[in-house]
């Protein structure tokens, strides 16, 4: 047997031993996964050592992921296979507002804030009003989405990055009646993704940066609707054009209105300096089974 056939021969095997899985999804994702892994091990002619560097790599980023920080989520996204995810689920929907990555920050509990309420709670940064109207792709307004907004702070922090337990910077809020939207938070800064792991370590090895553009998280439901997960990023930043995780989409840029101290939209008297931004978050409907 050539040294060919012999490594032909394990992948067969492995392949072989889900041939039997009666659950058929979990049958070709799996001899999928069996093929490519092996594939690759022979096409980079994979050393043992590196197997086992590969290894260790992964039992590091499984001790460091807890339910602050997620880890692997961050591997997903500097591989990109977190937006080629998204991009091949995406539903090809013109006018539909584009989809991008959740990242590892997201908590189900946030505080519920009402209509023109404040998200920041003490988060640092100059003051910002986001505003704009939930509706679907034919222009209908949306009453009553749920809309979960989440952001760093302008040291570039989310909360739960912090010991204190504190919850700033987020929030949960529902459309009003005509699907419009308002809070206040903080402008978007940008930050470094958490480069104090192994997947830091892995962006220093590869010469990338860390860098994540500024941007406001957004997650919106709403019955009978795709729910959609989506930024908005800041026009002119920097590091749009080398996002450490590949989730920019210029129909996602957004520019930042600057204005003075004085009375905003919300009839508030604005003692210092504020900026504005404004967006539109438009939503596919489900299909119908008849």
């Amino acid at each position: 047997m050539t040294p060919a056939e012999r490594e032909q021969a394990v992948t067969d095997e492995v392949l072989a031993s889900f041939d039997t899985t009666a659950d058929p999804r979990l049958r070709e994702v799996m001899q999928s996964l069996v093929r490519h892994l092996h594939a690759f091990a022979r096409d980079v002619r994979l050393s043992e050592r590196e197997w086992e560097a590969a290894i260790a790599f992964l039992t590091r980023a499984g001790h460091i992921t807890d339910d602050r920080r997620q880890e692997f989520i961050l591997l997903s996204d500097v591989l990109g296979l977190s937006m080629l995810t998204v991009a091949i689920n995406e539903p090809a929907v013109p006018g539909a507002t584009e989809a991008t990555v959740f990242g590892p920050f997201f908590i189900d509990d946030a505080p519920e804030v009402e209509l023109g309420g404040d998200i920041a709670r003490g988060a640092a940064g100059p003051p910002c009003y986001v505003s704009g109207q939930v509706r679907d792709t034919g222009g209908h307004p949306i009453a009553g989405a749920r809309i979960d907004v989440w952001e760093a702070d302008e040291d570039g922090f989310y909360d739960v990055q912090y010991s204190d337990d504190r919850s700033a910077g987020r929030g949960r809020l529902r459309a009003g009646a005509d699907g419009g939207y308002r809070f206040w938070s903080v402008l978007p800064a940008p930050y470094p993704i958490p480069h104090d792991g192994p997947v830091g370590d892995l962006l220093t090895a590869a010469g990338r940066g860390p860098m994540r553009p500024a941007h406001l998280h957004f997650m919106v439901t709403a019955p009978g609707h795709r729910t959609l997960i989506t930024h908005i990023f800041v026009a002119g930043d920097p590091y749009l054009g080398r996002d450490a995780v590949f989730g920019v989409k210029d129909g996602l840029v957004v520019d930042v209105e600057h204005h003075p101290a004085g009375v905003a939209p919300d009839g508030s008297d604005r003692p210092e300096a504020w900026t504005s931004i404004a967006f539109d978050l438009v939503l596919v409907a489900e299909p119908t089974h008849s």
